[in-house]
């Protein structure tokens, strides 16, 4: 049987994090991509919207919570 590691919210603040954008260690989804796309919007950051699409690619192991945040505010590439 093979064991699938599911992208969480955990796994998308992290991967936020390492553009550079300063996420509370509590926040959910909607509140990473929240402040993700303000901080896009202040100083664009291009790795953004291909992090978003390579996210969304995932779909099968992408959490519903993670995907809806990603659809309602951040950029695709």
């Amino acid at each position: 049987m093979m064991i699938v590691e599911l992208i969480d919210g955990d796994d998308f603040r992290a991967q936020l994090t390492t553009l550079g954008i300063d996420i509370p260690e509590n926040a959910d989804p909607d509140t990473c991509a929240q402040i993700a796309a303000e901080a896009h919007r202040k100083q664009e950051i291009p790795e953004l919207p291909a992090l978003a699409g390579k996210l969304m690619d995932q779909k099968d192991i992408l959490l519903p919570s993670v995907r809806h945040a990603i659809e309602r505010f951040l950029p695709l590439g």
